[in-house]
Parts: structure tokens; C-alpha cells; sequence
């Protein structure tokens, strides 16, 4: 939907300054004498499409499902509330583009969860172009079919999601195989308990690769997109 914002003019036909105005000097509703920065009253003339209308039934089970409450006013809300009151709006509007923006702020672990479920069973139940701004990759990373990455307004990367983790490959077995097998690798990052090494590299695997590691005896995942984001995205000296 497009809008045009005009200026509306509610005086009737005609009259320039009310009777009790003074004589000679410029009403301030006289378009002719406003000065810049200082528009009237607006209205939003719609040129295009109408808006997505508000699924009630679906708003209401959204509103019932993210607990939210009806009594209250919104600046009553807590902060995780006003998120899940966006969500609801935002899913139940259905509209053919819709952004999430960080849309989690203050929601605690159920409500992302339960977020998460609608918002995965609705675009089943009636696809269109979800696009989801968020710094909490690794669990929203189940939704994404494409991810971009944009550092500092620059694009870093956009690629399919499945394609994106075969870039790396999660090593994990015998620490000293682990070892081993990274060697001369970009390795984004190691844990180790005990006896056992997980290891995170960066760069694709050819099957003869992968028969080596299973020689080896060592398993391989895909790649964390989070581990990922913070390769991709760190400055060559280091974290900022």
C-alpha cells in the first residue's frame, strides 16, 4: 500500500479567517501563510492496495497463546508483552512481506519457542516472504531457508541456508584425531571435555575427506550458523 499524505483543509468553502480572528493577519490553517515545517492537519489517501486486513480469529489465539493481557493498556505491557503484541500483528495480518525486527526483545525461552511454532505452522499453512532481523542465529536458524549476513551496512554474504553449512563442518571425536584432522584448517572454534574435542572449521569437505575423518574415527556435523556469522563478521585484529 502506498501513501500520499495531503494536507486537509476543513474550513468550509470560502472562508478564509474565522470571525473572531483578527483582521489582516494570516490564520494559521491558511495554507497560503503556513510556513515550512509547519504542516496542517494530514490525512493518508491510499493510491494503491488496501492493507492487510487483521485475522481476528487468529489474533485472538495468538493473543491467547503468548499470554498476553487484554485489561491492560500497552505502555502497561512488559517489554517481552509489547514484543509478543507485534508478533501478533505481524503473523495474523498475513501480509504478502512481512519483517520481524529483532521481534524477541524481553520474550523469555517459551514465548520465543511458541513464536517460533506459529510462526513455522502459519507460513505452511499459507506461504509467503518472512524476513527475520535477529541476533539469536542458532535458535531461529531452523526457520531460515536463506540467510544474509550485513556488518556495518556492507553485504557479507547471502546464500541458501542448506549451502551455507556445508561451507564448515563440526569435527568431533578423540582429541588427538581431532587434532589431527583440523590441522592447517580455519578452525572457528574448539571445546574439549575430557578425552573428547569438538572442533568448528571453516571450508568445504570432499568425500575424501569425510572418508578420512570416519577412519578416523571422528563424527562430522554441519556448521553452526552462529559460529559462522562471528567468522565472517569479525575485524582482522580481532573482536571490536
Amino acid at each position: 500500500m502506498t501513501l500520499d499524505i495531503e494536507v486537509a483543509d476543513r474550513r468550509p468553502a470560502g472562508l478564509r479567517e474565522p470571525p473572531d480572528h483578527p483582521p489582516g493577519v494570516p490564520h494559521p490553517r491558511d495554507r497560503r501563510h503556513r510556513r515550512p515545517g509547519r504542516p496542517g492537519p494530514l490525512r493518508a489517501v491510499d493510491r494503491g492496495t488496501p492493507a492487510p486486513r487483521l485475522g481476528r480469529r487468529h489474533a485472538d489465539a495468538l493473543v491467547d497463546r503468548f499470554q498476553i493481557p487484554r485489561h491492560k493498556k500497552l505502555r502497561e505491557l512488559s517489554l517481552g508483552q509489547q514484543s509478543a503484541l507485534g508478533m501478533t500483528f505481524g503473523l495474523a495480518t498475513r501480509a504478502p512481506v512481512t519483517l520481524f525486527d529483532e521481534s524477541h526483545l524481553g520474550m523469555d525461552a517459551p514465548s520465543r519457542a511458541a513464536f517460533s511454532d506459529e510462526l513455522l505452522a502459519d507460513f505452511m499453512a499459507h506461504p509467503r516472504t518472512i524476513v527475520i532481523s535477529t541476533h539469536l542465529i542458532d535458535e531461529l536458524s531452523p526457520l531460515f531457508e536463506q540467510v544474509v549476513i550485513v556488518d556495518q551496512g556492507r553485504l557479507v554474504l547471502q546464500d541458501e541456508t542448506e549451502a551455507l553449512r556445508a561451507r564448515g563442518a563440526d569435527v568431533t571425536g578423540p582429541a588427538e584425531a581431532v587434532d589431527r584432522f583440523v590441522a592447517g584448517r580455519t578452525v572457528l572454534r574448539e571445546r574439549q571435555l575430557g578425552r573428547t574435542k569438538s572442533a568448528m572449521v571453516y571450508g568445504g569437505l570432499d568425500e575424501q575427506h569425510r572418508r578420512q575423518a570416519r577412519d578416523a574415527g571422528l563424527d562430522l556435523g554441519p556448521v553452526a550458523l552462529q559460529d559462522l556469522f562471528v567468522h565472517l563478521t569479525e575485524p582482522a585484529g580481532g573482536p571490536r
